[in-house]
């Protein structure tokens, strides 16, 4: 993901907040039109539920929403699908539930909003002042300090009295952690043919940051798909978090196996498997699969598949 942003003492007006009149449905709010939003500070989240990297800003943009709101803040999160099962309006209603988005949300399952925006980047946040003038953009994770600030500048200057100075505070957990940036090796990697890379062809002595398929599968543009049971991944990582979106091709219940070096992950199991590695594929999402809790090396993943009609799309890594 690319980073962009600007002074907060600068705050250039940028252009027009395009508005939300492309979106294909609300969640958590009526729809939200120009009028509604007239005097009011809005950031705007572009965001898809898979990525690991809008997953890592969530817990900043959730506080931002719960903090500033009386204040007049309005969080407006736009869902625009990387990937085809992304679209369905069911698996993002499950995802804002699940993952306690508590803002409105716009489902831009055809890309409008984000062309409106030219847009280009998940996550993407917007900042907008009281005269629906963007002022500050930034792309990919961090900058939260920057972010906020800018929401308090702008609140100052529409005339609402805002908490200034101090910033929240969080330490989120499970896939929301921030990154081991210092330790995170492992790029992330796409397991269709459209745009992956380092496929080995057998798993024995994987070089770093390559992968393998062990059974029968079948590597389609998007994702490789199982085709009968007992199918495997494999993959040399550098990283403390492992992290694979799945979806089941027959929305079924697929159990799957998970070792590190051959082993049960133990205390390094990520929040999706147990001790022992176990663990289901019940929903298209992405799944943590690896959390490593010392020095972090060079190891290999793999996970096995009990039935078939796996999909299997990005590995990611933290």
């Amino acid at each position: 993901m690319s980073t962009s942003g600007q002074d907060a003492a600068a705050l250039a007006v940028e252009s027009r907040l395009p508005g939300f009149d492309g979106a294909t449905g609300w969640l958590n709010s009526d729809p939200l039109t120009a009028g509604d939003l007239r005097g009011r500070v809005v950031l705007v989240d572009f965001w898809t539920l898979t990525c690991i990297n809008w997953l890592r800003t969530l817990g900043y943009v959730r506080a931002w929403a719960e903090r500033y709101r009386e204040h007049g803040l309005v969080v407006v999160g736009v869902h625009t699908p990387e990937f085809p099962f992304e679209g369905d309006v069911e698996n993002v209603r499950r995802a804002v539930t699940s993952l306690g988005v508590p803002y409105p949300v716009a489902i831009d399952s055809e890309y409008a909003v984000w062309r409106a925006f030219a847009n280009h980047y998940w996550p993407a946040v917007y900042i907008a002042d009281v005269e629906g003038r963007i002022r500050f953009h930034h792309f990919g994770e961090g900058a939260y300090g920057e972010c906020e600030r800018v929401i308090q500048r702008l609140l100052e200057e529409g005339g609402q009295s805002a908490p200034t100075g101090d910033l929240v505070s969080i330490s989120p957990g499970g896939v929301e952690a921030q990154a081991d940036w210092n330790n995170l090796e492992s790029p992330e990697t796409y397991l269709g043919s459209e745009q992956g890379r380092n496929l080995a062809d057998s798993s024995d002595a994987l070089p770093r940051n390559h992968w393998a398929l062990e059974g029968d599968w079948t590597i389609e543009p998007r994702a490789s798909v199982l085709n009968r049971p007992d199918g495997r991944i494999a993959f040399r990582f550098h990283a403390r978090d492992v992290n694979l979106v799945m979806r089941s091709r027959e929305g079924t219940r697929v159990p799957f196996h998970v070792l590190i070096d051959g082993q049960p992950p133990g205390p390094a199991r990520g929040v999706d498997v147990d001790s022992e590695g176990n663990g289901v594929l019940d929903e298209p999402r992405l799944y943590q699969l690896i959390r490593e809790g010392g020095d972090i090396v060079d190891r290999t993943f793999e996970i096995g598949f009990d039935a078939p009609g796996v999909e299997a799309y990005v590995f990611t890594f933290g």
